[in-house]
């Protein structure tokens, strides 16, 4: 998309929403391949938003929103760790969460923490985004259940 183009209300959703797709799969590669921030953001702004694949093409994302969520999951990662911690059960602290779940809560809690998104928003994206990583398991619900917590937590007046 040029800087000039319109762009409608509905696209901006499904920008936003890619952003936070991207966002995820962006942290999990972070951890993964021990990159810094900025060249997982310039990587999966310059590769990823918009590009044209044999498969299908990527949806274009928020380029504001997808680099607030990942600086700001760099940034407060060690509240936004113990803010999911106090959410899971005892038996599983964050170090021990599926790498793409970790990712996931995150993005989700640099999202929830933040900025003035509201917190029901948040949890029914990043819902999705499990559903979309996990179409067949009950990590969708688990995920609904840790973030709803940690929505308490960050935004009480919220519920």
């Amino acid at each position: 998309m040029t800087d000039d183009t319109p762009v409608s209300g509905n696209q901006r959703r499904k920008m936003r929403s890619a952003s936070r797709l991207y966002a995820v799969q962006a942290l999990f590669q972070m951890e993964a391949g021990q990159q810094t921030v900025d060249s997982v953001i310039r990587e999966f702004e310059d590769h990823r938003f918009g590009a044209h694949y044999d498969e299908g093409d990527m949806q274009e994302g928020d380029v504001d929103l997808f680099e607030s969520l990942m600086r700001d999951a760099v940034n407060w990662q060690a509240s936004i760790d113990q803010m999911t911690d106090r959410a899971l059960v005892a038996k599983w602290p964050i170090g021990r969460i599926d790498p793409t779940l970790r990712a996931l809560f995150r993005a989700a809690g640099a999202e929830m923490t933040q900025s003035d998104t509201p917190p029901k928003v948040v949890i029914m994206e990043f819902v999705d985004i499990a559903k979309s990583f996990y179409p067949e398991g009950r990590e969708p619900k688990f995920v609904n259940a840790v973030l709803d917590h940690m929505a308490r937590e960050a935004k009480p007046e919220a519920f």
